[in-house]
């Protein structure tokens, strides 16, 4: 009889992702992707240790399918925004995958590419030396929370998004001004969290970038 096929760690991978893109990262399991496989477990476990090993792996593909083809261009603040767009459109075609890269992190081949980029755009800027490492600390921080956040939006099935949407017509526009003069006043130009997100993360970073300005001599 024939063994079963031993599948690379490229395809593991590939295939994870894929399931990734229709089911959550709390249901996801290394043994729903063994089978999706045709093998078992314990196979898998030869690649990674664990089901968190594994989301890192993924996550960190997505970071290197980001800078593939990527050029530095512009000035530092240039390249740091198309890092960030890079980043943004990627994750946006894995959204669960989001929030995975905001919780763990990932020391990987496309990790390293994302960090290589911004540290050498932010050297370029000026900035002495010592205030390079938290300033990139902080950009990251500012990135991970503003994907992750539009990765969870992302995942919502349209009747969880109406949903959420009758629930926020009936918190603004039914607020009891008397309770709540300022979200009465402002009820009719309020927006909801999912409404213009990327106009709200461009300008988030632009003003972000725009205080690190300051900071250079």
């Amino acid at each position: 009889m024939a063994g079963r096929r031993r599948w690379t760690t490229e395809e593991i991978l590939d295939t994870a992702a894929e399931m990734l893109r229709t089911s959550d990262t709390e249901s996801f399991s290394v043994r729903k992707l063994a089978a999706a496989l045709g093998t078992d477990s314990s196979s898998l476990y030869r690649h990674f240790r664990n089901k968190t090993e594994l989301l890192r792996a993924v996550a960190d593909r997505i970071l290197a399918s980001a800078m593939d083809g990527y050029r530095p261009e512009g000035d530092w603040k240039q390249r740091i925004t198309a890092t960030a767009l890079r980043l943004r459109e990627a994750f946006g075609q894995h959204p669960e995958l989001a929030a995975v890269w905001g919780r763990y992190g990932s020391g990987g081949t496309g990790s390293r590419l994302v960090m290589e980029e911004m540290l050498q755009a932010l050297w370029t800027s000026g900035l002495p030396d010592e205030e390079i490492p938290p300033r990139y600390h902080r950009v990251v921080i500012l990135l991970a929370a503003l994907i992750a956040s539009e990765g969870g939006f992302g995942t919502l099935t349209p009747g969880e998004y109406e949903q959420g949407m009758e629930q926020f017509r009936v918190a603004v526009l039914g607020a009891d001004p008397d309770r709540f003069p300022a979200l009465s006043h402002f009820a009719r130009e309020i927006r909801p969290l999912g409404a213009d997100r990327r106009a709200a993360f461009d300008e988030i970073l632009a003003a972000h970038l725009a205080q690190i300005e300051t900071a250079i001599p």
